[in-house]
């Protein structure tokens, strides 16, 4: 039997309709007042409510103990998963770098060695969970449940892909995110899955077809804790250009 040919990037941004509903903050209304402030700065009125965004972005991540330059594409489409491609260099030699999540189905590889299995789906929709912040038009469900946890910080909880999330976001006076933390199925490296403290910093933020998302971060595990920038930070990225439909 043949295996089918995988699906690509662009068959993954195809697959998705364009959306013509517009965003309307009055339907913000019955939410806390610390996610509507970040709602509200996130998305212009009358902007399309996306359920896909295409991401070119670079930046550095961490492999093994070195960090190296990347280039990648990104699709996510909020009801079928995610598709990261990245280029990078190791020995002067490029390195193909892919994480994609479909149909329920998780894949990560390096070059040609490939990961899969339970476990590496269920970090892949921690991922796609996480990505929300680069589609907030998501955000906007009236089924996530909305706590507001102090004078700075909001907490989503709802469930995507057939797993639970849990997203802690830090948000300035003006509605700028600031911060992320999720509770996500992972490991680092020698260590047993498990659920962990996945996050990071937001270093700048631009605006693109009415969505004002975070252009800068730095991410890893550990975050919040002493461990992160020494263990945990892994992932550095600049976001270039976004679209949505």
């Amino acid at each position: 039997m043949i295996n089918a040919k995988p699906i690509s990037i662009e068959d993954l941004w195809e697959s998705t309709p364009t959306s013509n509903r517009p965003f309307d903050p009055e339907l913000l209304g019955n939410l806390p007042h610390l996610a509507r402030r970040y709602l509200e700065q996130a998305i212009a009125p009358g902007t399309p409510l996306a359920s896909a965004v295409r991401l070119w972005m670079h930046g550095e991540m961490k492999l093994g103990q070195d960090w190296h330059s990347f280039k990648a594409e990104e699709v996510i489409c909020w009801d079928r998963g995610m598709i990261w491609q990245a280029t990078t260099l190791m020995n002067s030699k490029p390195i193909l770098v892919e994480d994609r999540l479909v149909d329920g189905v998780g894949n990560a590889s390096w070059n040609t060695i490939q990961r899969s299995g339970e476990d590496i789906t269920r970090s892949c929709v921690g991922r796609v969970q996480i990505e929300s912040i680069w589609l907030p038009s998501v955000l906007c469900n009236p089924d996530i449940i909305w706590t507001e946890l102090n004078a700075s910080q909001v907490q989503a909880t709802f469930t995507s892909l057939g797993e639970p999330a849990k997203l802690t976001l830090t948000v300035s006076n003006q509605g700028v995110l600031e911060q992320v933390k999720s509770d996500r199925w992972g490991s680092l490296e020698g260590e047993a899955f498990h659920y962990g403290d996945f996050g990071g910093m937001v270093e700048d933020s631009g605006t693109f077809d009415g969505y004002t998302i975070p252009t800068r971060l730095r991410i890893g595990w550990l975050f919040g804790s002493e461990r992160f920038e020494s263990e945990g930070e892994s992932f550095h990225c600049t976001i270039d250009k976004a679209i949505y439909k």
